[in-house]
């Protein structure tokens, strides 16, 4: 819906726990990347936007590397990320996950171009969860992560 963009941004900036980053053409702007300090170690992806006439040119790679290089470098461990399927994106829609939802997971694939989830695999994300029917039923959110370090691995 036109403004709910700008909605969310204003939301956001006031948030001390949310920081973002910006791609500008000019003074256009024609991507954004935000992330919200979830856990001591581990930051959500929110958003990641690129605009359409814009997609498929290297700008959500940037804008994400560059989040995943302010992560590593205030120490994060993890980044996290909802990807929904809403609209039948993936091999998940329109099915019924429950009672065995994570038996799901390595099967899932994207089967429409364009779905985030290649988006994200392709960078090292992979499937950590699956929340059923949260868009409606047979509508999940797919839950991503990727380890950004694993030489600090220590485990006790």
């Amino acid at each position: 819906a036109p403004g709910e963009a700008e909605a969310e941004v204003a939301l956001r900036c006031a948030d001390r726990d949310w920081l973002g980053h910006a791609a500008l053409d000019g003074e256009r702007l024609v991507g954004w990347i935000g992330a919200i300090r979830t856990y001591s170690h581990g930051w959500e992806i929110h958003p990641l936007v690129v605009a359409p006439a814009r997609q498929r040119r290297g700008i959500g790679s940037a804008l994400l590397a560059a989040l995943e290089a302010r992560a590593r470098d205030e120490g994060v461990l993890t980044l996290f990320l909802g990807s929904d399927d809403d609209y039948g994106g993936t091999s998940l829609f329109g099915r019924d996950l429950w009672p065995d939802v994570v038996s799901h997971i390595a099967a899932t694939e994207a089967t429409v171009r364009g779905h985030a989830l290649t988006f994200y695999r392709q960078r090292g994300y992979e499937i950590v969860g699956l929340l059923p029917d949260v868009n409606g039923a047979g509508r999940p959110d797919i839950m991503l992560a990727k380890r950004l370090s694993a030489a600090s691995r220590s485990f006790a």
